[in-house]
């Protein structure tokens, strides 16, 4: 008679089925082919050091977004938002045990998993210190000055670079626009839709008049929208962009208050 619990026990353990095969953790790869140095991973609360992209980690399973960071020294910050979504193992249990299983797979997360087997980890260069010398790396520059009305055709006007653009939650419509302080040389510009987040693409600024003199004063605003959420903009310097090659942020977005 003691022993009677075992059965019905056993019979609720193997009717979870998500929870025995795919466990309470799942693991993702994270990359970022221009970061060569190593980082420090804070996964879920939980520091990993010494770590080289290409990687790959575990992170929770569960209802709410795991949250990743990435540190190394010379870089911005990285973060990244795992969103989770319905784990489709879960629905063996509707066929093998019903409620009692899925229940247990409720309870330990193990109903969800990551929406993406990959995670971009965006990352890029500080800026250098102030007596960094800038060696122009230009061809096809003009002779003469160039104007938004008469632009230079140059190579730097078409040079490309990595776009990339995340946020949480994804989703977000993403707008740019020029922003010059030198409008004589090059023209500020009307917002321009781009896609919704998350956004990665190889692609060039197309800026008319653009130098690598005048591209210190020249800004790329990035906007973000989602219905039910407070509309986020940063900026980012044109030159700064071209040095690194890329241009990339991520936007947490905050719910309005109503």
């Amino acid at each position: 008679m003691k022993k009677s619990w075992i059965i019905p026990l056993g019979l609720l353990l193997c009717t979870s089925c998500a929870t025995m095969f795919s466990g309470t953790k799942s693991r993702i790869t994270l990359t970022n082919d221009s970061v060569e140095v190593p980082v420090e991973l804070t996964v879920d609360g939980k520091k990993q050091s010494d770590v080289y992209f290409p990687t790959q980690v575990k992170v929770k399973r569960g209802f709410k977004p795991s949250r990743i960071t990435a540190q190394a020294p010379g870089y911005e910050d990285g973060h990244v938002s795992v969103r989770k979504k319905f784990n489709g193992k879960t629905l063996w249990n509707i066929i093998l045990g019903g409620i009692p299983g899925f229940a247990v797979d409720a309870a330990t997360g193990a109903i969800t998993k990551p929406d993406s087997e990959t995670y971009y980890v965006p990352m890029r260069r500080k800026e250098e210190p102030a007596n960094y010398v800038e060696l122009p790396v230009r061809t096809s520059e003009p002779e003469g000055r160039v104007s938004r009305d008469n632009p230079g055709e140059t190579d730097l006007e078409r040079t490309i670079v990595r776009w990339y653009f995340d946020s949480d939650p994804r989703g977000a419509r993403i707008y740019w626009r020029v922003i010059s302080s030198v409008p004589a040389e090059v023209k500020n510009t009307n917002e321009n839709y781009l896609m919704t987040t998350p956004f990665e693409e190889t692609r060039s600024f197309n800026i008319l008049g653009l130098t690598y003199e005048n591209s210190r004063n020249v800004q790329i605003e990035i906007k973000v929208s989602k219905r039910g959420y407070e509309d986020q903009i940063k900026r980012f310097n044109v030159r700064q962009a071209l040095d690194q090659q890329e241009i990339s942020g991520f936007f947490e977005l905050v719910p309005k208050q109503y």
